[in-house]
């Protein structure tokens, strides 16, 4: 691949750097602006973010095509958590909110089952009614997430404050011993859990390269440049992007939970793509694993990393999910458990999901 026709691949990286340095000299005009100029400024950041993580996402893809499911799958969700911890990180830096990391934990798991996993079951469903997939992944996922957030999003609520570094050092073993286990399953002798074989289409006489065989001549060296690069592009503008939307929210009386929303968003936004692709497509098992998967990155991957930041600082995050939040992730993992228990979805269990994502957008927007 010449240098031309890769920098023209990566035009959306190439603006979101330009657009980094612009943020870097223009930062201080624009703050003295006023609210509404910030907020502005920070809304085209966010879209600007969102298209250097769909690059990022799609040499995390490259790279899932070469080596395959279920390592695939793990190395698009990872690429994705790696973003959010990022982001998630730089904020912590420029707000004062103690409940940041559990509210964008939450968020993302909101988005991933109920918004991913939903939304790709519905449009799926209705195209090709039942979808086959393999339930012994699902109910590891399910029982992985919810042995997670209640060790580290759940039990907080009782511990006493004056213990707090105790249980935050417990709390990063168990998730650390947790995840060494499901790495181990996943890419191990138990990697058949997280697989599925689909019939083999036929393949279109009159076509000599696919878009599988593209993807196979792409570099995996060049993906893994352009994902470091990328992740760092992302970090350099979240910086200036986390700045202008607390000055413009500053005040503003939004619900304190928004800035959770945005980085839950951004790090799902290349997921979304690529599972509504994998359902439209009949492959449920790449649907399953992503919205899964990312869910269960997201808790066992950023609390450890969080919670050193806060045993290093000495300032400890609120971790424990209010009773709203406790409910709507009781019931999502209830659903859940239900819904992906005979290796097959369908439209109504898609719908089922897709109502408890507008649920959660609802208490959201009241602030809940």
């Amino acid at each position: 691949m010449g240098l031309l026709s890769l920098l023209k691949q990566e035009r959306f990286l190439i603006v979101a750097l330009t657009s980094g340095f612009v943020a870097y000299s223009v930062e201080h005009s624009v703050l003295e602006a006023g609210k509404t100029a910030s907020l502005i400024t920070a809304a085209v950041l966010i879209g600007i973010i969102i298209l250097a993580s769909t690059r990022v996402a799609h040499h995390a893809e490259i790279l899932a095509h070469k080596v395959g499911d279920p390592y695939g799958t793990m190395i698009l969700t990872l690429s994705a958590v790696a973003v959010e911890v990022l982001i998630l990180a730089i904020m912590m830096g420029n707000t004062s909110s103690p409940t940041l990391v559990r509210d964008t934990i939450y968020a993302a798991v909101m988005l991933d089952i109920n918004g991913i996993l939903g939304l790709a079951a519905l449009l799926g469903g209705l195209r090709h009614g039942e979808q086959p997939y393999n339930d012994d992944s699902s109910r590891t996922y399910s029982v992985m997430i919810l042995t997670a957030m209640g060790i580290s999003m759940i039990v907080p609520e009782f511990i006493p404050g004056d213990r707090w570094h105790y249980y935050s050092a417990f709390t990063i073993c168990a998730m650390i011993a947790l995840y060494a286990v499901f790495l181990k399953m996943q890419v191990g002798p138990h990697s058949y859990f997280f697989s599925y074989t689909y019939p083999r289409a036929a393949k279109p006489a009159t076509s000599t390269r696919t878009p599988r065989a593209e993807t196979e001549h792409e570099s995996a060296a060049i993906s893994i440049g352009v994902i470091l690069v990328g992740v760092l592009i992302i970090g350099f503008l979240a910086e200036f992007m986390s700045t202008l939307m607390n000055a413009g929210l500053e005040g503003s009386g939004a619900p304190l939970t928004l800035m959770a929303v945005v980085v839950a968003a951004i790090s799902a936004a290349p997921e979304i793509l690529t599972a509504l692709r994998a359902a439209l497509r009949n492959r449920m098992q790449s649907v399953v694993n992503i919205a899964m998967g990312a869910s269960l990155s997201t808790v066992i991957l950023t609390v450890p990393v969080m919670e050193s930041i806060a045993l290093y600082s000495g300032q400890p995050f609120v971790m424990a999910m209010t009773p709203v939040q406790t409910v709507m992730v009781t019931v999502t993992l209830i659903a859940a458990a239900i819904n992906l228990n005979d290796g097959q979805t369908n439209a109504i269990e898609g719908m089922t999901h897709f109502v408890l994502f507008a649920t959660f957008v609802m208490l959201t927007a009241l602030g809940l």
